[in-house]
């Protein structure tokens, strides 16, 4: 499964839930109601915004490192899964369990979310949120392989297709 407790330097990439990869560009102390603590400062690549994360509870803000290439086999192998089961639940109640997995900041559970919502898409039209959130989940997924395997995102995007196409 995914590391957790890492400590990161500056220039590190660290993945930061629903914000997707992230640059350490900083590590700097504030005072917090009269307790100095240790912040990560971290610029989101998706869009350049910057956040400050306790670096005492990235852990608990679900703050790891880049997946390796065993994690990025493992989450091809759950995009491969065929054996989804979709009961007859409202998509507004699909949605919030959907929002709650891409919420944990693990790769797997954004993984499954793309793979649900991509072989639900083949079955039925998604809602306008259902598709913003297959948007996202793509790109969370992609950016970090990409960015992980020091490839493009066309080229990740096109073997995560292939295995949708193939399946």
């Amino acid at each position: 499964m995914q590391a957790t407790g890492a400590e990161f330097k500056v220039g590190d990439k660290a993945v930061y839930p629903r914000g997707g990869v992230a640059e350490v560009i900083g590590i700097e102390e504030l005072d917090i109601a009269g307790n100095r603590q240790r912040f990560y400062v971290l610029r989101l690549l998706q869009n350049n915004s910057k956040i400050r994360v306790p670096v005492g509870n990235a852990n608990a803000v679900g703050l790891r490192q880049l997946i390796s290439e065993q994690e990025i086999l493992e989450v091809f192998d759950i995009l491969r899964e065929r054996t989804i089961a979709f009961d007859k639940q409202t998509w507004n109640r699909r949605y919030r369990g959907f929002m709650e997995k891409i919420k944990t900041g693990s790769i797997y559970d954004v993984a499954e979310v793309l793979r649900d919502l991509y072989r639900l898409k083949t079955d039925k039209q998604l809602s306008f949120g259902e598709r913003r959130m297959l948007d996202e989940a793509r790109s969370l997924i992609v950016k970090e392989i990409a960015i992980a395997r020091d490839q493009t995102e066309d080229q990740v995007k096109n073997e995560i297709e292939a295995i949708f196409l193939t399946n």
